[in-house]
This record gives structure tokens, C-alpha cells and sequence, in this order.
């Protein structure tokens, strides 16, 4: 991608009504534009960013086994009622809409009930099971208040996987399994030492408890008191001696502190498959309710997650594993000058050996352009100019160490295929 053929423009005054640091710099930078409050637009960085993380959740889930789909965002009404989850006074975040014959609409806020529903079709006897369902899915809250950016949207990204088991000694396993996903996601975009698994309250599912995944970053919304030795954390609502003592956990050993969930996972037992039909035939040909799970990663709170934790006070710092471009290549020099030709040729060079690049070759001042670069804040910045054309070399800065070397062109080119 050249900056000249970018559409979207960064800009170097905030948002004004913006008070979250994730959207401001991201509004900012131009990789979001923001629709109204809580609805947000994905411009091409943004997007690029999103697809990053959305890659690592995939390849972890077909590393559990799990099938992706894509369900429908419009739900039925009547087998929410089913589940008794349609009136307000239950679920009380539901956009719900009509069709021109007044035939009553949900968009969709999550899909447990509506995949339950498909999977009739699918599950009829024990050799159908066990089963994992995955999709990435745009889902809608009608939240009250919406001013943390990424962290609370009225519409944003999901991952929800549903698991379909014959025992609850399957979904255990299962549930054990997903832990350990989870935990490897994490790693993967950074977050790994700041994210905890949390005892959370089970809800109206049938369980004691579930377990949420919460980032520690003063942005959050949320209150946990971590065990850091066991790595283990007590979400505010589960804050009691009665759960400490479940847990083996001493309150000394306990610290609070602020974060944001970005991950969830309930046993869902029969909850949802004894009141939609959803039975199999066991060995012995005796009908059975398939056993569920649900595992739920918020893909655009990860986003707006990272940004608060790694931008500095210059813009955006990602990981190298979700930047939207590997190398951020600027030329000091007219488009016919040396410099130029220079800039062009390697960014040739870095595209054909597969390294996704983005060449600022704008006619700005290198002041501008440095500036640019560091709110984009791609992992790695390349400085082209007369002065390295004639040194034989290429300036290299690490954006998030700050780190800067110059080194020779062929070298610069191993390095950054193996980085």
C-alpha cells in the first residue's frame, strides 16, 4: 500500500467527543471512523488489524477441532421465547425489530438458541456428538451508555463457539481444553502476563460458576481481585469467603485491580437444549439433551484492549502479530530523485518476498511524515533518504523500543523476513 492511495487521512486533533483513548487514536490515525456513539466503521488499517486478530482466535479454534459458520444477525422470536430470554425484563439489550407483516425480529446479540435450533437438523444420534460450532460475527447490544471506545459498542465483533457434547464428563474436557486456547490466544497478541483467568457468577444457566478472561488496564470497567501466585482471579460478583474457600484462595493473597473482559466461557448444560428438542439417541437408543457449552472472545475489545495498553504519548503501538503492515517504509526524497527510486525498488523487493509493506511516499516534510509514522505505529519504521543512499544503508527503527540502527539493504532484508 502506498500513502498516496490510502483514502483515509490521520489526523492531528482528537476527536471531541471522544473520552476513551482506544477510539480517539484510532479515529485518529484513520483506522476507525466512528457512525454514531458506540458504532464504529473499519477503515483499510483498522480492518487489517481486526482480520490479524481474527486469524489467531481462527487458528486456535480449528486447533480445538472446531467447524466455522456464519449464522444469520436476524433471530427468531419464538425460540427465544422458548428459552424464556425474549421478554426485556430478562434480556434487556435487545435491538429487536418487524418485518412488514409485524413478525416480530431479534438482531442477533448472541447465538446460543439459534445454533441450538440449527443443530436439530444435524444431531440425531451419539455418533453425531461431540461437536464444535465457531463463527465471527458482527452482534448488537442496545446498551444504555456507550463511551469506552471498542470496549462497550452498541455493534461489534465477536467469536462464539458453542460446544455440543454427550456427557457433562465431554463438556469438562472440553471446557478444559478451551482454557488452554484461550490462554495461548493471549499470548499470541501480547496480553498473555496481563490477562487472568476470573471465577465469574454462572448466571441463569444452571451453574455456580463461569469464567471470564480479564486484561488488566485502568481503562476497564471491571473490578477482579487476583491471586497472582495461582494465577487465578474473583470477578467483584464472586468477591466472597464462600467462593476463596471453593477456590482454595486466602483473601491476603488477593489484589484488586481494574481491567476489561475480553473472553468468556459458560457450561450451558441442558439449558438451552431441553426446552428447543435438542435430543440425540444414546447406545442404547434412549433419548438424551445434547450437553452445551459457550465460549465467547470479543474481537474489536481486543483491538481497543491493545491500544491502551501499548500506544504511548507519540500514537499507536501494535504487537508484530496484529499490525496492519510489517514495515512502514518512508522515502526522504522526490518520487525521481534517488531517494525516490531507492524507496520504490525496496518496497518492490519487501512485496515480493511477502512482507507487507506501507511506502509513505507523500511530498510532506520529514517531520510530518515521522509523526505519521508513529501515530500509525507499525512495529517497524524504514528511513530512506540521500544521506543512507550514500552511507549504503537503511535507517531501521524498532517503534516500540525506539531503537534505532542503520544497516545495509540486503541485510535489513533477511532480518525482517525472519523477525
Amino acid at each position: 500500500m502506498r500513502q498516496t492511495s490510502l483514502f483515509t487521512k490521520t489526523r492531528h486533533e482528537s476527536p471531541k467527543d471522544e473520552v476513551s483513548k482506544n477510539a480517539e487514536l484510532l479515529i485518529r490515525a484513520g483506522f476507525i471512523h466512528k457512525e454514531m456513539a458506540g458504532v464504529y466503521a473499519y477503515m483499510p488499517l483498522g480492518l487489517k488489524v481486526l482480520k490479524n486478530i481474527e486469524q489467531i482466535v481462527r487458528e486456535e479454534m480449528n486447533m480445538l477441532g472446531g467447524q466455522e459458520i456464519e449464522l444469520t444477525a436476524l433471530q427468531d422470536k419464538n425460540v427465544w421465547e422458548k428459552t424464556g430470554r425474549w421478554d426485556d425484563a430478562v434480556v434487556d439489550n435487545w435491538f429487536k425489530t418487524k418485518l412488514k407483516n409485524d413478525t416480530e425480529l431479534g438482531l442477533g446479540y448472541t447465538h446460543e438458541a439459534a445454533l441450538a435450533e440449527v443443530m436439530k437438523d444435524y444431531v440425531s444420534s451419539y455418533r453425531d456428538l461431540p461437536s464444535y460450532i465457531y463463527q465471527f460475527q458482527i452482534k448488537f447490544r442496545n446498551e444504555l451508555r456507550s463511551k469506552s471506545g471498542l470496549f462497550r459498542g452498541r455493534e461489534f465483533l465477536m467469536k462464539d463457539l458453542y460446544s455440543f457434547t454427550k456427557t457433562e464428563k465431554e463438556l469438562d474436557d472440553f471446557y478444559e481444553k478451551a482454557i488452554d486456547a484461550y490462554k495461548k490466544i493471549f499470548a499470541r497478541l501480547g496480553l498473555g502476563d496481563r490477562t487472568y483467568l476470573t471465577v465469574a457468577s454462572g448466571g441463569s444457566f444452571g451453574t455456580k460458576y463461569s469464567h471470564e478472561f480479564q486484561t488488566l488496564t485502568d481503562a476497564g470497567e471491571d473490578i477482579i481481585y487476583i491471586d497472582k501466585e495461582k494465577g487465578l482471579a474473583l470477578n467483584k460478583e464472586v468477591y466472597n469467603d464462600e467462593t476463596m474457600i471453593a477456590f482454595g484462595i486466602s483473601k491476603d493473597s488477593l489484589v484488586e485491580e481494574k481491567s476489561v473482559e475480553v473472553g468468556n466461557i459458560y457450561k450451558l448444560g441442558s439449558f438451552y437444549s431441553l426446552p428447543l428438542g435438542l435430543v440425540f439417541k444414546d447406545e442404547e437408543g434412549k433419548d438424551k439433551p445434547v450437553i452445551m457449552g459457550s465460549y465467547g472472545i470479543g474481537i474489536s475489545r481486543l483491538m481497543g484492549t491493545i491500544v491502551e495498553l501499548f500506544a504511548d504519548e507519540k500514537g499507536l503501538v501494535w504487537p508484530k502479530a496484529v499490525a496492519p503492515f510489517k514495515v512502514h517504509l518512508i522515502s526522504l526524497g522526490a518520487k525521481d530523485s534517488g531517494a525516490g527510486k531507492e524507496a520504490e525498488s525496496l518496497y518492490e523487493e519487501l512485496m515480493k518476498q511477502g512482507i507487507e509493506t506501507l511506502l509513505d511516499d507523500r511530498e510532506l516534510r520529514p517531520g510530518e511524515k515521522f509523526a505519521d509514522s508513529d501515530l500509525i505505529g507499525v512495529p517497524t519504521r524504514v528511513v530512506i533518504s540521500d544521506k543512507t543512499l550514500a552511507e549504503g544503508v537503511v535507517e531501521v527503527k524498532d517503534r516500540k523500543s525506539g531503537e534505532v540502527k542503520k544497516i545495509p539493504r540486503d541485510e535489513f532484508i533477511k532480518e525482517i523476513k525472519v523477525a
